[in-house]
Protein backbone atom coordinates (compact mmCIF):
# COMPACT_ATOMS: atom_id res chain seq x y z
CA UNK A 1 0.00 0.00 0.00
CA UNK A 2 1.07 3.50 -0.62
CA UNK A 3 -0.06 6.09 1.20
CA UNK A 4 -1.31 9.54 0.68
CA UNK A 5 -2.68 12.27 1.87
CA UNK A 6 -0.81 12.51 1.84
CA UNK A 7 1.66 10.02 3.88
CA UNK A 8 1.28 6.27 3.27
CA UNK A 9 0.12 3.33 5.49
CA UNK A 10 1.15 5.42 8.02
CA UNK A 11 -0.54 8.49 7.17
CA UNK A 12 -4.23 9.47 7.45
CA UNK A 13 -6.47 7.78 4.79
CA UNK A 14 -3.68 5.10 4.61
CA UNK A 15 -3.94 4.05 8.52
CA UNK A 16 -7.80 3.95 8.06
CA UNK A 17 -7.39 1.83 4.80
CA UNK A 18 -4.92 -0.65 6.42
CA UNK A 19 -7.46 -1.37 8.94
CA UNK A 20 -10.28 -1.81 6.60
CA UNK A 21 -8.05 -4.35 4.45
CA UNK A 22 -7.27 -6.49 7.56
CA UNK A 23 -10.52 -6.85 7.79
CA UNK A 24 -11.16 -7.69 4.19
CA UNK A 25 -8.88 -10.63 4.77
CA UNK A 26 -5.62 -8.96 3.14
CA UNK A 27 -2.90 -8.37 5.01
CA UNK A 28 -1.40 -4.76 4.09
CA UNK A 29 2.59 -4.31 4.15
CA UNK A 30 2.95 -0.31 4.76
CA UNK A 31 6.22 0.61 2.66
CA UNK A 32 6.34 4.55 4.01
CA UNK A 33 9.39 6.84 4.39
CA UNK A 34 7.62 8.30 7.85
CA UNK A 35 7.93 11.99 6.85
CA UNK A 36 4.50 12.77 7.44
CA UNK A 37 3.42 9.52 8.59
CA UNK A 38 3.15 7.86 12.20
CA UNK A 39 4.71 4.65 13.40
CA UNK A 40 2.07 4.16 15.88
CA UNK A 41 -0.45 3.86 13.20
CA UNK A 42 0.49 0.86 11.49
CA UNK A 43 -1.14 -1.23 13.16
CA UNK A 44 -2.43 -4.15 11.22
CA UNK A 45 0.70 -5.64 9.14
CA UNK A 46 4.19 -5.50 8.94
CA UNK A 47 6.08 -1.90 8.17
CA UNK A 48 8.73 -1.13 5.54
CA UNK A 49 10.36 1.25 5.43
CA UNK A 50 11.84 3.18 2.35
CA UNK A 51 11.44 5.89 -0.36
CA UNK A 52 9.06 5.86 -3.22
CA UNK A 53 11.62 7.25 -5.00
CA UNK A 54 13.99 4.11 -4.36
CA UNK A 55 12.86 1.85 -6.96
CA UNK A 56 15.40 -0.78 -6.31
CA UNK A 57 14.09 -0.97 -2.57
CA UNK A 58 10.22 -0.88 -3.65
CA UNK A 59 11.12 -4.30 -5.94
CA UNK A 60 12.75 -5.53 -2.93
CA UNK A 61 9.48 -5.55 -0.43
CA UNK A 62 7.13 -6.33 -3.00
CA UNK A 63 9.11 -9.63 -3.81
CA UNK A 64 9.63 -10.35 -0.07
CA UNK A 65 6.07 -9.84 0.92
CA UNK A 66 5.09 -11.71 -3.08
CA UNK A 67 2.64 -8.27 -3.34
CA UNK A 68 -0.69 -9.00 -5.20
CA UNK A 69 -1.75 -5.34 -6.07
CA UNK A 70 -1.00 -2.20 -4.60
CA UNK A 71 -2.64 0.66 -2.99
CA UNK A 72 -1.04 3.89 -3.64
CA UNK A 73 -1.61 6.67 -0.77
CA UNK A 74 2.34 8.29 -1.29
CA UNK A 75 1.69 12.23 -2.18
CA UNK A 76 1.93 15.00 -1.07
CA UNK A 77 -1.06 16.82 -0.79
CA UNK A 78 -1.84 20.53 0.28
CA UNK A 79 -2.64 22.90 -2.20
CA UNK A 80 -1.47 25.84 -0.95
CA UNK A 81 2.31 24.13 -0.30
CA UNK A 82 2.12 23.09 -3.63
CA UNK A 83 2.04 26.85 -4.96
CA UNK A 84 4.76 27.53 -2.75
CA UNK A 85 7.00 24.71 -4.11
CA UNK A 86 5.94 22.89 -7.53
CA UNK A 87 8.89 21.13 -8.04
CA UNK A 88 8.79 19.16 -4.99
CA UNK A 89 5.43 18.00 -5.77
CA UNK A 90 6.15 16.68 -9.26
CA UNK A 91 9.04 15.41 -7.90
CA UNK A 92 7.57 13.41 -5.04
CA UNK A 93 3.98 12.64 -6.98
CA UNK A 94 4.98 12.42 -10.76
CA UNK A 95 8.42 10.93 -10.11
CA UNK A 96 7.80 8.69 -7.58
CA UNK A 97 4.72 6.96 -8.86
CA UNK A 98 6.72 6.74 -12.18
CA UNK A 99 9.23 5.11 -9.80
CA UNK A 100 6.27 2.91 -8.12
CA UNK A 101 4.88 1.74 -11.82
CA UNK A 102 8.05 0.78 -12.74
CA UNK A 103 8.69 -1.71 -9.65
CA UNK A 104 5.64 -2.94 -10.18
CA UNK A 105 6.10 -3.96 -13.58
CA UNK A 106 9.74 -5.26 -12.93
CA UNK A 107 8.01 -7.48 -10.51
CA UNK A 108 4.87 -8.32 -12.35
CA UNK A 109 2.66 -6.51 -9.68
CA UNK A 110 -0.72 -5.81 -12.59
CA UNK A 111 -3.50 -3.80 -10.37
CA UNK A 112 -3.30 -0.81 -8.59
CA UNK A 113 -5.86 1.30 -6.53
CA UNK A 114 -4.80 4.92 -6.76
CA UNK A 115 -5.36 8.06 -4.37
CA UNK A 116 -6.68 10.86 -6.62
CA UNK A 117 -8.29 13.77 -6.11
CA UNK A 118 -11.28 16.39 -6.67
CA UNK A 119 -8.38 19.06 -7.45
CA UNK A 120 -8.35 17.54 -10.83
CA UNK A 121 -10.91 19.54 -11.93
CA UNK A 122 -9.86 22.87 -10.93
CA UNK A 123 -12.71 25.22 -11.34
CA UNK A 124 -15.30 23.09 -12.63
CA UNK A 125 -18.40 24.05 -14.85
CA UNK A 126 -21.22 22.44 -13.09
CA UNK A 127 -21.98 21.52 -9.92
CA UNK A 128 -22.01 18.71 -9.04
CA UNK A 129 -18.95 17.09 -10.49
CA UNK A 130 -19.22 13.94 -12.52
CA UNK A 131 -16.30 11.97 -14.32
CA UNK A 132 -16.77 13.99 -17.44
CA UNK A 133 -16.61 17.07 -16.06
CA UNK A 134 -12.89 18.74 -17.95
CA UNK A 135 -10.23 18.38 -15.87
CA UNK A 136 -8.69 21.92 -15.15
CA UNK A 137 -6.32 21.81 -12.24
CA UNK A 138 -5.57 25.32 -10.69
CA UNK A 139 -2.54 24.19 -8.81
CA UNK A 140 0.44 21.85 -9.05
CA UNK A 141 -1.07 19.59 -6.62
CA UNK A 142 -3.99 18.99 -8.94
CA UNK A 143 -1.94 18.97 -11.96
CA UNK A 144 0.35 16.56 -10.54
CA UNK A 145 -2.73 14.02 -9.71
CA UNK A 146 -4.01 14.21 -13.04
CA UNK A 147 -0.19 13.65 -14.42
CA UNK A 148 -0.65 10.08 -12.27
CA UNK A 149 -3.74 9.38 -13.68
CA UNK A 150 -2.10 9.42 -17.35
CA UNK A 151 0.45 7.59 -16.25
CA UNK A 152 -1.92 4.91 -14.83
CA UNK A 153 -3.25 4.64 -18.73
CA UNK A 154 -0.16 4.72 -20.87
CA UNK A 155 0.77 1.68 -18.77
CA UNK A 156 -2.49 -0.02 -18.81
CA UNK A 157 -1.62 0.37 -22.78
CA UNK A 158 1.69 -0.88 -22.95
CA UNK A 159 1.72 -2.91 -19.89
CA UNK A 160 -1.45 -4.37 -19.33
CA UNK A 161 -1.88 -2.45 -15.66
CA UNK A 162 -5.37 -2.71 -14.20
CA UNK A 163 -5.86 0.13 -12.41
CA UNK A 164 -8.38 2.62 -10.40
CA UNK A 165 -7.71 6.29 -9.64
CA UNK A 166 -10.18 7.17 -6.82
CA UNK A 167 -11.23 11.18 -6.98
CA UNK A 168 -11.54 12.37 -3.37
CA UNK A 169 -13.12 15.11 -2.30
CA UNK A 170 -12.36 16.01 1.26
CA UNK A 171 -11.38 13.58 3.75
CA UNK A 172 -12.11 14.12 7.10
CA UNK A 173 -13.43 12.43 10.51
CA UNK A 174 -11.34 9.77 12.56
CA UNK A 175 -12.00 6.14 12.99
CA UNK A 176 -15.61 5.29 14.54
CA UNK A 177 -13.50 3.09 16.72
CA UNK A 178 -11.00 5.28 17.69
CA UNK A 179 -7.66 3.94 17.16
CA UNK A 180 -6.42 5.99 14.80
CA UNK A 181 -7.35 9.37 13.28
CA UNK A 182 -5.97 12.62 11.69
CA UNK A 183 -2.81 13.84 13.12
CA UNK A 184 -0.28 16.89 10.98
CA UNK A 185 1.77 19.58 12.32
CA UNK A 186 0.76 22.30 10.97
CA UNK A 187 -2.68 21.13 10.33
CA UNK A 188 -3.98 22.24 7.28
CA UNK A 189 -7.46 21.10 6.82
CA UNK A 190 -10.43 22.66 7.72
CA UNK A 191 -12.10 20.48 10.46
CA UNK A 192 -8.79 19.54 12.42
CA UNK A 193 -7.78 22.74 12.55
CA UNK A 194 -11.52 24.27 13.95
CA UNK A 195 -11.22 21.36 16.73
CA UNK A 196 -7.81 22.17 17.80
CA UNK A 197 -8.90 25.94 18.18
CA UNK A 198 -12.34 24.57 20.19
CA UNK A 199 -9.26 22.79 22.21
CA UNK A 200 -7.38 25.42 22.93
CA UNK A 201 -4.30 23.48 20.89
CA UNK A 202 -4.15 26.65 19.13
CA UNK A 203 -5.10 30.57 19.81
CA UNK A 204 -7.27 31.43 16.83
CA UNK A 205 -8.79 29.63 13.48
CA UNK A 206 -8.24 30.92 10.19
CA UNK A 207 -10.68 31.65 7.82
CA UNK A 208 -9.90 32.04 4.18
CA UNK A 209 -12.36 34.71 2.66
CA UNK A 210 -15.66 35.31 3.18
CA UNK A 211 -16.33 36.68 -0.64
CA UNK A 212 -16.80 33.56 -2.44
CA UNK A 213 -20.14 33.52 -4.83
CA UNK A 214 -21.49 31.11 -2.00
CA UNK A 215 -24.33 30.99 -0.09
CA UNK A 216 -22.53 32.52 3.12
CA UNK A 217 -19.12 33.76 1.16
CA UNK A 218 -17.23 31.04 2.32
CA UNK A 219 -16.30 27.94 0.15
CA UNK A 220 -17.92 24.93 -0.15
CA UNK A 221 -16.61 21.60 0.14
CA UNK A 222 -18.25 17.69 0.18
CA UNK A 223 -16.69 16.46 3.34
CA UNK A 224 -16.24 12.47 2.94
CA UNK A 225 -15.92 10.11 6.02
CA UNK A 226 -11.80 8.74 6.10
CA UNK A 227 -13.84 4.98 7.05
CA UNK A 228 -16.18 5.09 3.66
CA UNK A 229 -13.29 5.96 2.25
CA UNK A 230 -11.18 2.55 3.02
CA UNK A 231 -14.24 1.11 2.42
CA UNK A 232 -14.49 2.56 -1.30
CA UNK A 233 -10.52 1.33 -1.68
CA UNK A 234 -11.68 -2.25 -0.51
CA UNK A 235 -14.33 -2.42 -3.39
CA UNK A 236 -11.87 -0.92 -6.36
CA UNK A 237 -9.47 -3.97 -5.39
CA UNK A 238 -12.37 -6.67 -5.59
CA UNK A 239 -13.61 -4.64 -8.79
CA UNK A 240 -10.02 -5.08 -10.52
CA UNK A 241 -9.58 -8.65 -9.16
CA UNK A 242 -13.06 -9.52 -10.95
CA UNK A 243 -11.94 -7.70 -14.25
CA UNK A 244 -13.60 -4.61 -13.54
CA UNK A 245 -12.27 -1.88 -16.25
CA UNK A 246 -9.52 0.84 -15.20
CA UNK A 247 -10.88 4.35 -14.77
CA UNK A 248 -11.43 7.17 -12.29
CA UNK A 249 -13.79 7.29 -9.90
CA UNK A 250 -15.44 10.49 -7.73
CA UNK A 251 -15.94 9.61 -3.97
CA UNK A 252 -18.08 12.48 -2.39
CA UNK A 253 -21.52 12.64 -0.94
CA UNK A 254 -23.20 14.90 -3.32
CA UNK A 255 -23.47 17.14 -0.25
CA UNK A 256 -21.46 20.52 0.08
CA UNK A 257 -21.20 22.12 3.34
CA UNK A 258 -19.85 25.59 3.74
CA UNK A 259 -16.33 26.86 6.16
CA UNK A 260 -19.16 28.54 8.69
CA UNK A 261 -20.93 25.54 8.84
CA UNK A 262 -17.94 23.38 9.21
CA UNK A 263 -17.56 26.07 12.31
CA UNK A 264 -20.67 26.09 13.63
CA UNK A 265 -20.80 22.15 13.55
CA UNK A 266 -17.51 22.07 15.90
CA UNK A 267 -18.90 24.65 18.40
CA UNK A 268 -21.76 22.52 19.00
CA UNK A 269 -19.99 19.56 19.78
CA UNK A 270 -17.14 21.80 21.73
CA UNK A 271 -20.09 23.86 23.61
CA UNK A 272 -18.15 26.82 22.92
CA UNK A 273 -17.88 29.42 20.24
CA UNK A 274 -14.52 29.45 18.24
CA UNK A 275 -12.20 32.79 17.14
CA UNK A 276 -11.54 33.39 13.60
CA UNK A 277 -9.74 35.72 11.87
CA UNK A 278 -10.28 36.63 8.29
CA UNK A 279 -7.13 35.63 5.69
CA UNK A 280 -7.12 36.68 1.98
CA UNK A 281 -8.21 33.59 -0.40
CA UNK A 282 -5.37 31.21 -1.37
CA UNK A 283 -4.26 30.61 -4.79
CA UNK A 284 -5.74 27.45 -6.06
CA UNK A 285 -9.03 27.11 -4.17
CA UNK A 286 -12.12 26.84 -6.15
CA UNK A 287 -15.28 28.14 -4.26
CA UNK A 288 -17.45 25.19 -4.83
CA UNK A 289 -16.37 21.15 -5.11
CA UNK A 290 -19.01 18.71 -4.26
CA UNK A 291 -19.31 15.42 -5.93
CA UNK A 292 -21.32 13.65 -8.31
CA UNK A 293 -20.53 10.12 -6.95
CA UNK A 294 -23.28 7.94 -9.62
CA UNK A 295 -20.50 6.20 -10.67
CA UNK A 296 -18.76 4.88 -7.37
CA UNK A 297 -22.40 3.72 -6.30
CA UNK A 298 -23.16 2.10 -9.81
CA UNK A 299 -19.43 0.17 -10.43
CA UNK A 300 -18.42 -0.07 -6.84
CA UNK A 301 -21.95 -0.79 -5.12
CA UNK A 302 -20.32 1.92 -3.00
CA UNK A 303 -22.47 4.27 -0.38
CA UNK A 304 -21.31 6.42 2.36
CA UNK A 305 -22.57 5.64 5.37
CA UNK A 306 -20.35 7.47 7.98
CA UNK A 307 -20.86 11.31 6.48
CA UNK A 308 -23.17 13.09 7.66
CA UNK A 309 -21.21 16.38 8.73
CA UNK A 310 -22.39 15.42 12.35
CA UNK A 311 -20.42 11.79 12.59
CA UNK A 312 -17.54 13.30 10.75
CA UNK A 313 -17.16 16.07 13.35
CA UNK A 314 -17.94 13.96 16.53
CA UNK A 315 -15.59 11.19 15.43
CA UNK A 316 -12.92 13.74 14.82
CA UNK A 317 -13.65 15.61 17.60
CA UNK A 318 -13.44 12.26 20.19
CA UNK A 319 -10.10 10.97 18.55
CA UNK A 320 -8.37 14.86 18.93
CA UNK A 321 -9.89 15.48 22.44
CA UNK A 322 -8.47 12.13 23.77
CA UNK A 323 -5.38 13.33 22.64
CA UNK A 324 -5.26 16.97 23.63
CA UNK A 325 -2.83 16.38 26.21
CA UNK A 326 -0.59 14.40 23.51
CA UNK A 327 2.05 16.51 21.46
CA UNK A 328 1.86 16.53 18.25
CA UNK A 329 5.02 17.05 16.47
CA UNK A 330 5.69 15.21 12.88
CA UNK A 331 7.10 16.24 9.57
CA UNK A 332 5.84 15.56 6.08
CA UNK A 333 5.59 12.41 4.17
CA UNK A 334 5.54 9.94 1.27
CA UNK A 335 4.19 6.39 1.68
CA UNK A 336 3.33 3.31 0.02
CA UNK A 337 1.51 0.35 0.66
CA UNK A 338 1.92 -3.47 -0.48
CA UNK A 339 -0.82 -5.70 -0.26
CA UNK A 340 -1.37 -9.64 -0.77
CA UNK A 341 -3.92 -11.87 0.84
CA UNK A 342 -3.14 -13.42 3.93
CA UNK A 343 -4.13 -16.83 2.45
CA UNK A 344 -3.02 -16.79 -1.42
CA UNK A 345 -4.10 -13.86 -3.66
Amino acid sequence: VVDDRQEAGAGYVGSHACKALAAAGFLPVVYDNLSRGHEWSVKWGPLEIGDIADQARLEAVMRKHRVTAVVHFAALAYVGESMQEPGKYFANNVGGTLSLLQAMHNVGVKRIVVSSTCATYGIPDRIPIDESTPTRPMSPYGESKLIMEKMLGWYRTCHGLDWMALRYFNAAGADPEGEIGEDHDPEPHLIPAVIRTALGQQTVLQIFSTDYPTPDGTAVRDYIHVADLADAHIRALDYLSGGGDSQPINLGTGTGHSVREVVHAVERAAGHPIKAILQPRRPGDPPFLVADAAMARRVLGWQPSHSSLETIVATAWRWASARVAVPVGHQPAAPVHELRRRHGS
